[in-house]
């Protein structure tokens, strides 16, 4: 947590304490609230103290006088000295979600982050993300959806239904209402060739479904008949809507980029590196043959490939030693 200091210089890296004040609340919020991760808390913080420096070196001593041109100008000196294209956008991204919670709870009498654009960053599709970016990318979608908007509540539950439970984006945008048991936290998925399946799915991906059920009538219309997840204008949501949401939040973020198919092929390597059988995540996603599901395992083990050569000092062969 950000610890409470007399107003100071910027260069001795203190920030004042109306600035101290906001940061406690607004990561008190990350990590009570929203429950994000250590990781993810931190990175806010990091984030969020650079602005207050910022701030705080051009006499901005409170956080109601921040404006969009303290932001951009920020983000400029950002630049300037290096930031890559996806720092930027993690740290725009962090200082819109606290700009708004400080117009939430009455810090601020109007949001300056609303209009703070996000650099754009190039597109490369991985593989797979780490444990430690995908966690990033989940706590992301669960803080951009704090302002209780559908749409945010709506996106963080698609992305915690892909990665929490691997299905297809076709899958996702195929669930119904009904296919959802909240109790026993089971999804009824129709895959390839009509297949179904049951699939479990996690207390983090509950909570945001949760989210999204509250609200999913401010969307709904003649046109939803059942379907879970609605876009904008009340009809079911399609795969092309979920494509951009994943790589906007991904983006935002500051993770690698990916397709919603990414999100499936990491939460398939996860699930091995944490220790379950082929056959399991076969059933898991849904995959008719297990050579399909097999090549999942080269991933993993290429992974642990690298971790060893990197780690152990026998690793290195005499040919490259020499």
């Amino acid at each position: 947590m950000v610890t409470s200091a007399p107003s100071t210089s910027a260069a001795a890296g203190q920030v004042p304490g109306a600035w101290d004040l906001a940061l406690d609340g607004f990561l008190g919020h990350l990590a009570d609230e929203r429950r994000c991760s250590p990781h993810t808390v931190r990175a806010y913080a990091g984030d969020l103290r650079s602005l207050a420096t910022f701030c705080a070196g051009r006499g901005v001593e409170d956080p109601r006088s921040i404006t969009l041109a303290v932001l951009r100008g920020w983000l400029a000196e950002l630049s300037g000295l290096g930031s890559s294209r996806a720092t930027l956008a993690r740290r725009s991204a962090a200082a819109r979600s606290f700009t708004s919670w400080c117009e939430q709870r009455g810090l601020m009498e109007s949001d300056p982050g609303e209009r703070l654009a996000s650099p754009q960053v190039s597109q490369v599709l991985p593989a797979v993300l780490d444990a430690h970016e995908a966690a990033a990318l989940m706590d992301h979608a669960a803080v951009a959806a704090d302002d209780g908007s559908p749409v945010g509540l709506r996106d963080s539950a698609m992305v915690e239904l892909l990665y929490g439970t691997g299905i297809r984006v076709s899958e996702l945008c195929g669930l119904d209402r009904a296919d959802v048991d909240r109790r026993e936290r089971v999804l009824l998925v129709r895959g390839k060739g009509d297949r179904e399946r049951t699939v479990p799915f996690g207390g983090p991906a509950a909570r945001a479904l949760d989210g999204w059920w509250e609200v999913r009538e401010a969307l709904a219309n003649a046109r939803s008949g059942d379907a879970l997840l609605l876009g904008v204008r009340g009809g079911r949501v399609d795969p092309r809507t979920v494509r951009t949401v994943v790589h906007r939040l991904a983006r935002e973020a500051g993770v690698t980029d990916l397709a919603p198919h990414g999100l499936r092929h990491s939460a398939a390597t996860h699930v091995l590196e944490g220790g379950a059988d082929l056959r399991s995540v076969q059933e898991l996603l849904g995959h008719a043959s297990l050579a399909t599901t097999q090549r999942y395992t080269h991933v993993s083990v290429e992974r642990l490939r690298a971790s060893y050569v990197q780690a152990h000092p026998r690793a290195v062969s005499e040919d490259s030693a020499s």
